[in-house]
């Protein structure tokens, strides 16, 4: 077949093949055809007869140079003033003349655009900026909304419904079409209307049946018989079971704990996704695969295979790995952790043939081993091999008796002359001679470690060499330096806390004095070192921080705050002689500081010596003539050892030398106490007249007067104080306190609002209005008072306490929380949860917040009152006395209950285990109705 010419080609091309399509164009509309248009035919929210826009235009295809388009003489495309369209002149040759004429045209064409441009270009973006806000697009229409979806709340985003399948669920989730065979019973039943027994075979259900040929299935009459069908059924099982039978014995020849266990190994282990482990799988294959050299690879197949539960693939896995990576422990040590152990020591042999110089593998072959003599000799044929390792030579020394070890330490110290634990060791194992002479080479071969030489000075301590034991520490530091090893001094305080700890105290002392001065400025060392002995002393290092007092005492003779720190700390950590004999060095230097005289006149007294005490305090006057501590110290002693004679001549003598306001107190204190009221009254008044600002003379002669019953009088008393002492709390609250008592509640509500005026923001005034509404009965008016008093003081613990009792039985636990959360660590708050714990019935919570709320203030009087309380009715008699102990040790000396007893003066002479029993029986029991405790 031959080609066409090239005439009939160019007069049946049209002038629109290989252009782009007009806007709006719908192929066959002039046909009719309908068709549809897309958005991507019309651009976005664009009517086909709008101005096209450049932004949304198709992209135009370059010609190439080559390519000569033949000439198109169609008619279509000849005008009668223009001719054809295209260049009449394209197929002559294109020269110089040519080129320069087009670039003379270019520049006409580019000198002539360029001189309304601006003008046409400023135009044209005006008329289209007109266009666009005519007909926006639908993206612009809706900018506005998009910006306003940044204020949205997040609560909002999820009101939000999701876009759903709005079909029937049924049509989204069909369910699977389910057969289930019809029983014998339902086909006996249903066939024919009646009960038959039989199937008729040419009713089409006897085709379905299997078996439905035999002979033994039919009844005389040829149908059939259902029953047959399940006896046949059965015989069949029963044929069955017994295959698996043992026709000799009739026992089973299935083990049922062996099939049992069977079954549980296939239960997989691992409980995560099966597609992750198929991913891993494939993943480290790839890397087996791409690097078979890589050690990892292979132990982590392994492992991914044991966490699945296929224990054999593992080991098949890792033994492969062993032949590619035949010089990597890991792999072998791998190997045998996986393998059973009589292929686990096969495993190891081999490994040690290979690797001969791996301590670690000899360690697993040693571990592999049930018996010690073997052990021994797996340990002894390694360091056949291996002779500098100091890890073998240590678990070989482990398994053998003090005289074999001892000969096997000679020969490791010759192996490894670096090791020192292993010259320590040796050293620890010889007599006193021999063990000298064993550090003496510890030191040769490692002289810049120092735990040579701390042993050293152990050494000579236990073999009772005191004075060597400083002059070794000494050396020891001095040899460190000079072979430029830094010293320091956290390590060294260390080791002499593990000395104390070993029971070398002058080993420990000698490192403390040698050391606690290195690299510490001058004007850093005595707060440096008090922070040394404070650290030694919370680890239970008492001769660390006994040392370290002691030098800082040396350093600093007249410093009263390290005088007073060791005293403390002896008083709590030290024996009596020794707490003494510091003091008497501390009055030595710092005779001015009443509190170490005070501190030794104690202890004399506590120990029964009053006259020692005496003496002490004789001392003390000389050195400080007109101390009140001092004169109201040797008061005490003398009224504790009723000798009240000695102690109203001492106030005497005081009043005359020092009248102080606390000496006018507790001279009226004293006769108030021995029942001479009007001496009392007298001092008291004597008192007031040279110092009228101090509160507790004037609240000393309102008690007086009340226990005299003459309450105008002490009202009157209170009225004068309120005004001396306005920032006085107790007095406030013995007026108020006498106002109710006498049936004035309006002068005791103005009273308190009085007071609360002069010091605002104050929580104790706030709870005594409280109170005194609900003792009233007006419970709404103390609970409306409580939220005033929280608003002013959120942050009070008491307040808090108080406001949980006020609520309903229901409520107190959230209210609880509440106080809680704003009062953390307050005692009051901790013993009002613990009050709620016993009244719910829950002693043991109740004992824990009790704990907490002792630990938490061990000064607060009430908490241990209510904690032992508590005992006496609940516990044993164990933790009776525990916390009576903790008490005592304590000495709790504040709390509002305890205050009122302790203040009392016929409870004046009581010790703390009496007042704590006192305190204890006037407590109320908890219970849910009660609103103040």
């Amino acid at each position: 077949m031959t080609a066409p010419p090239a005439a009939l080609l160019t007069k049946n091309k049209k002038n629109f093949i290989g252009m782009p399509a007009p806007l709006g164009y719908v192929a066959g509309v002039g046909r009719g055809a309908t068709g549809f248009t897309t958005r991507s035919d019309i651009g976005p929210a664009r009517d086909a007869n709008d101005v096209s826009d450049d932004r949304h235009a198709p992209p135009n295809k370059r010609k190439k140079k080559d390519d000569d388009d033949d000439e198109d003489l169609n008619d279509a495309n000849y005008d009668e003033f223009n001719g054809y369209g295209g260049s009449l002149c394209n197929k002559d040759p294109y020269d110089k003349d040519d080129e320069e004429a087009d670039a003379i045209y270019d520049e006409i064409d580019k000198r002539m655009d360029e001189k309304r441009r601006e003008y046409r270009e400023t135009r044209l973006k005006a008329e289209l900026e007109n266009y666009r806000q005519e007909r926006p697009k639908i993206q612009q229409m809706f900018t506005d909304l998009k910006r306003e979806l940044a204020g949205v709340s997040e609560n909002d985003w999820s009101s939000i419904p999701e876009v759903g399948d709005s079909r029937n669920r049924k049509q989204r989730n069909p369910r699977p079409e389910r057969f289930t065979p019809l029983p014998d019973s339902v086909l006996s039943h249903k066939l024919g209307g009646e009960n038959v027994t039989t199937i008729d075979p040419g009713s089409g259900l006897a085709s379905m049946m299997p078996g439905t040929s035999t002979p033994g299935m039919l009844t005389p009459s040829g149908d059939l018989d259902l029953r047959k069908i399940g006896q046949a059924r059965n015989t069949l099982m029963g044929m069955r079971l017994n295959q698996v039978s043992d026709a000799v014995g009739g026992q089973t020849v299935v083990d049922p704990k062996g099939y049992l266990t069977d079954l549980q190994s296939m239960i997989p282990q691992y409980g995560g996704d099966i597609n992750d482990v198929k991913k891993a799988r494939l993943l480290l294959k790839s890397v087996r695969e791409t690097n078979p050299n890589h050690p990892p690879a292979w132990i982590a197949s392994a492992r991914l295979e044991e966490v699945t539960g296929k224990i054999q693939s593992a080991r098949n896995l890792v033994m492969k790995g062993c032949e590619m990576c035949p010089k990597s422990e890991d792999v072998w040590l791998e190997a045998a952790r996986l393998q059973p152990p009589d292929m686990a020591r096969a495993v190891i042999a081999q490994a040690v043939q290979t690797l001969p110089y791996s301590p670690r593998l000899w360690i697993k072959a040693a571990d592999l081993e049930l018996e010690l003599k073997a052990q021994k000799r797996v340990y002894r044929k390694a360091l056949e091999q291996i002779p500098n390792s100091e890890l073998l030579w240590k678990l070989a020394v482990e398994l053998e008796e003090e005289e074999d070890a001892k000969i096997l330490l000679s020969r490791a110290v010759e192996c490894c002359p670096t090791s020192v634990d292993l010259w320590l060791a040796l050293a620890r194992l010889e007599v006193y001679e021999n063990a000298r002479k064993v550090l003496n080479k510890a030191r040769e071969n490692n002289p810049k470690d120092r735990q040579i030489w701390i042993t050293a000075a152990k050494l000579e301590e236990a073999n009772g060499n005191d004075i060597l034991v400083g002059k070794i520490i000494e050396r020891a530091i001095s040899t460190l330096q000079a072979n430029l090893v830094e010293i320091n001094r956290d390590l060294w305080i260390k080791d002499g806390m593990e000395a104390e700890h070993a029971g070398a105290v002058l080993t420990c002392q000698s490192i403390i004095r040698n050391i606690i001065g290195h690299g510490v400025e001058d004007e850093d060392r005595k707060h440096t070192w008090m922070e040394d002995a404070d650290s030694c002393a919370t680890q239970a290092a008492y001769e660390c921080a006994r040392a370290i007092y002691g030098h800082a005492l040396s350093i600093f003779p007249k410093k009263k705050s390290v005088w007073l720190a060791a005293a403390h700390f002896e008083r709590s950590h030290g024996t009596r002689e020794s707490l003494e004999t510091l003091l008497q060095q501390a009055v030595t230097h710092c005779p001015q500081e009443e509190t170490l005289w005070l501190m030794g006149a104690k202890s004399k007294w506590l120990a029964g010596d009053v006259p020692a005490a005496r003496s002490i305090l004789a001392l003390a006057f000389k050195a400080n003539p007109n101390s009140e501590e001092i004169w109201l110290a040797a008061v005490k002693l003398e009224s504790e050892n009723n000798e009240y004679e000695r102690a109203r001549r001492l106030l005497a003598k005081a009043r005359s030398q020092a009248a102080t306001p606390k000496v006018m107190m507790k001279s009226a204190h004293l006769e108030w106490a021995l029942g001479n009221l009007e001496v009392a009254r007298n001092l008291l008044d004597e008192g007031i007249k040279e110092v009228g600002d101090f509160a507790k003379l004037w609240m000393m002669k309102g008690q007086i007067l009340e226990q005299q019953n003459q309450t105008e009088a002490a009202w009157e008393v209170y009225r004068d104080a309120v005004k001396r002492c306005m920032s006085s709390i107790p007095i406030w609250r013995l007026l108020a306190n006498l106002e109710e008592r006498q049936g004035r509640l309006v002068t005791a509500r103005a009273t308190l609002e009085k007071s609360r005026v002069r010091n605002p923001m104050n929580d104790e005034l706030w709870l005594l209005a409280i109170r005194l509404e609900l003792r009233a009965g007006k419970r709404e008016v103390s609970r409306a008072l409580m939220a005033r008093a929280l608003q002013e003081c959120p942050s009070s613990g008491i307040l808090w306490a108080q406001a949980v009792f006020l609520e309903d039985p229901a409520q107190r636990k959230s209210r609880s929380v509440d106080a809680l959360k704003r009062c953390q660590d307050d005692a009051h708050v901790v013993l009002a949860v613990a009050k709620m714990f016993w009244m719910e019935n829950k002693k043991n919570k109740a004992r824990e917040w009790f704990n907490k709320t002792v630990k938490i203030d061990p000064d607060f009087g009430d908490a241990w009152a209510w904690y032992y309380k508590m005992e006496t009715l609940f516990g044993t008699e164990d933790q009776l006395q525990e916390v009576k102990k903790r008490c005592l040790a304590a000495d709790p000396r504040h709390g509002e209950h305890w205050c009122q007893v302790s203040k009392d003066i016929k409870n004046w002479r009581k010790k703390t285990n009496e007042m704590l029993q006192v305190v204890a029986e006037k407590l109320p029991i908890p219970v849910m109705n009660r609103e103040v405790y």
